[in-house]
């Protein structure tokens, strides 16, 4: 009676080489297409916050010295006052004095009011023609505007009005308060819009009796052309307001004003006609519960139209009484585009390599199966009595011994029934020994499918790694370029900090602190080492990719001449971090004996690689052995490496790399190029190194690669390099 199997599934062998095969193939990708869009997003948020605090720096540079000079002019002209040196009561004197300065300074106007209610200035009202006002105590028609010519010469009258020095803030302010400070800011449209701040004192003669007030005004749109000059300003924006939200400056094409009955009236951010500017402030006064809460630099992520923006605020203050904001914006997409793209291309690539996968592991399924298939129905119709079947024989090894094996069992079973019908007694004696060779061959089946799947498994796994070292390879050249531009940019910011540092040496308190809270000079001094660790970081993977792909030969360079000795002294310097004096080892001692060389044909990148290989093996070596000695020891036997290259004879030279570390028993030495190699503990080596290296230069080169080592003495590698490369022309 048979026996029923219920619940189980049957997986067919199909099946079972073809899911593994594609899961590893999409498991793969999949993970380095989501580790390459996590770093770009890394890199884009950190390039995002260099981006915004190098803007910030730069507006809160420009309003240190656009702001700083009006109050320098009225200090210099309010001491030339109290020292006599400028005599108020000669009001012709003083304007074509005030005229001058405007020549010299980028100022909008500058004049003075005196006690009497009399006074004079320069103004720049158009932003070009330089005019003088004068004016005596009392309305009406009191105040006269007057052209001037070349020499600052009173020439005609062109405007009058009313005027009063007590009823004016930018009089009444500073005298108030008795120090220098900024008035209210003043809007005036004359022809053209005339929105101004202005820094004044009291101005007192030489018995320190009071006069009245200097002042000097700024025209506040000249930082929003400021701004619209900066490079962020094509993508993002930037834009200056007061502690109570009033906008002062911006860097769009829109006007930080409004007219009203051709009056100007200034607005709040939150009321800009610039959409953007406007939901940005919106947004910023919602999280801050207004602006008058933000008392240091702050760093947002905001949404408008649906996008996120990176957001910088920084307060900015002076001494006089100005306390400003400045607010960066700029939207993900101006950085993440490039990003989105390659996350779709890295998806396609995904998909495209599922189809192929699937496609070849099922070709590769359907090509081993069929024979197992036909042996399987072959098997069924001998097991139903019909013992004339043969196997057709198969380009597979294994499978064509299998099926000679399944042929030459049915021929022994068919003549074994033959033989039953003429003898059933003799055939009872032989059964048992049927029985067991029937045995050997189902076993000798077994072990040859076995060893059948084995064989496409580390086909698969050798497709797999060189896949993924080319996939890897890709995301870690990106990193690998950027680390360069990172460094040229942090160069360029320290640069500016110590200029800035040099040319505006600041006493502020909070400036102080922060350097002190971040350790300014640690951070700038670690910064460099971050870098450089980076670099060495990417370096390592980029070599261990490249050792694969060339072991593999996937990668073909041209020859090209060059000097050998730069080549050596190039991986020096990248292993330098390994020779010099450190808390953990000490220093090793590089001792170069360098002949005269011609120039030598080679591959420069896959030649750097060996010599790179021999050092880095060379060094460790002497680590190794300087962990077990004392501090006596290694300074009575320093640690060495010596280089010697020199001419064989007018057709090869010869790099010699020595050390003197342990050396190697003669076990190890005869097993150095076998690749997989390695008596490094795991993580330290691959064992792929000295393979490879013996691979370019004999292969590759038609040198040769030899080791020297005595146990207890150290060990010494010798490379020999025809100076010409034979190369075959196909005709």
């Amino acid at each position: 009676m048979k026996k029923r199997h219920f619940g189980i599934s049957k997986i067919p062998l199909q099946m079972v080489l073809i899911i593994p095969f594609v899961l590893q193939i999409f498991g793969a990708v999949g993970l380095v297409g989501y580790l390459s869009f996590k770093n770009g997003q890394k890199a884009v948020n950190d390039l995002a916050d260099q981006l915004m605090d190098r803007t910030s720096n730069i507006v809160d540079q420009h309003l240190n010295s656009y702001l700083s000079i009006p109050h320098k002019v009225i200090q210099i002209n309010a001491d030339a006052i109290q020292m006599g040196l400028l005599d108020v009561r000669s009001r012709k004197t003083v304007a074509k004095y005030f005229w001058k300065q405007m020549q010299a300074y980028d100022l909008t106007y500058i004049g003075i009011g005196l006690t009497t209610g009399e006074g004079t200035g320069a103004a720049r009202y158009d932003g070009k023609t330089v005019t003088i006002d004068d004016w005596s105590a009392k309305p009406p028609k009191n105040w006269f505007t007057y052209a001037t010519d070349n020499q600052g010469n009173r020439t005609s009258v062109i405007a009058t009005l009313n005027w009063n020095n007590f009823n004016e803030p930018w009089y009444t302010e500073p005298v108030k308060a008795g120090r220098p400070i900024w008035s209210r800011i003043v809007t005036i449209n004359y022809q053209y819009p005339y929105i101004a701040a202005s820094a004044s004192r009291p101005i007192y003669d030489a018995q320190n009796r009071l006069l009245g007030m200097v002042a000097a005004d700024i025209h506040l749109l000249k930082l929003s052309e400021f701004l619209r000059h900066l490079d962020i300003s094509r993508s993002g924006q930037v834009f200056i307001l007061e502690r109570n939200g009033m906008l002062i400056a911006n860097s769009s094409t829109q006007q930080p004003f409004t007219l009203v009955k051709e009056n100007i009236r200034r607005i709040k951010a939150t009321d800009s006609s610039d959409h953007s500017v406007q939901s940005i402030a919106k947004q910023i006064q919602q999280t801050f519960n207004g602006f008058e809460s933000i008392t240091e630099s702050k760093k947002l992520q905001l949404n408008w139209q649906g996008e996120p923006n990176f957001v910088n605020v920084t307060p900015w203050r002076d001494q006089y009484g100005l306390d400003w904001l400045v607010v960066v914006s700029v939207p993900e997409h101006t950085f993440m585009a490039q990003i989105n793209a390659n996350t779709r291309t890295t998806i396609l690539l995904c998909f495209g390599a599922l189809a192929v996968a699937t496609l070849i592991g099922y070709l590769t399924s359907y090509w081993i199966t069929q024979p197992i298939l036909q042996m399987n129905r072959a098997s069924q119709a001998m097991a139903s009595g019909n013992l004339d079947q043969t196997l057709d024989i198969n380009n597979i090894q294994e499978l064509s011994v299998l099926a000679h094996s399944f042929n030459h069992m049915a021929g022994q079973l068919r003549e074994s029934f033959t033989a039953l019908e003429n003898g059933k007694a003799e055939l009872e004696n032989r059964v048992e020994e049927r029985t067991t060779e029937l045995k050997t061959t189902l076993s000798e089946l077994q072990h040859t499918q076995a060893q059948m799947v084995q064989s496409e498994k580390m086909s698969s796994l050798g497709q797999l790694v060189a896949g993924v070292a080319h996939e890897i390879n890709n995301p870690v050249n990106f990193i690998h370029g950027n680390i360069t531009h990172l460094k040229d940019y942090t160069q360029d910011l320290l640069r500016m900090i110590h200029l800035y540092q040099q040319r505006h040496p600041s006493n502020d308190p909070e400036v102080q602190a922060l350097a002190e809270e971040i350790d300014l000079e640690f951070l700038i001094e670690d910064l460099h080492k971050m870098l450089a660790s980076m670099k060495m970081g990417t370096d390592r993977i980029r070599n261990i990719v490249l050792s694969l792909r060339n072991f593999s030969r996937i990668d073909e360079a041209e020859f090209k001449a060059v000097d050998l000795h730069e080549g050596i002294e190039s991986t020096l310097l990248i292993l330098q971090h390994r020779l010099k004096d450190k808390p953990e080892h000490p220093a090793i001692v590089v001792i170069r004996d360098y002949g005269k060389l011609p120039q030598v044909e080679c591959y420069p990148g896959q030649l750097n690689q060996v010599l790179m290989n021999v050092l880095v093996n060379a060094i460790d070596a002497l680590d190794e052995l300087n962990a077990n000695r004392t501090v006596q020891e290694i300074e009575a036997n320093p640690s060495q490496i010596s280089i010697r290259t020199s001419m064989g004879n007018s057709q090869w030279v010869e790099i010699a790399i020595a050390d003197n570390a342990g050396g190697m028993p003669e076990q190890v030495k005869n097993r150095i190029f076998n690749p997989f190699f390695t008596t490094k503990p795991v993580g330290k080596g691959t064992g792929m190194g000295m393979a490879i290296s013996y691979q370019i230069i004999t292969e590759k080169h038609g040198g040769k690669l030899e080791c020297f080592s005595t146990l207890g003495e150290g060990s010494e590698l010798i490379i020999q390099l025809p100076t010409q490369q034979q190369v075959c022309l196909v005709v």
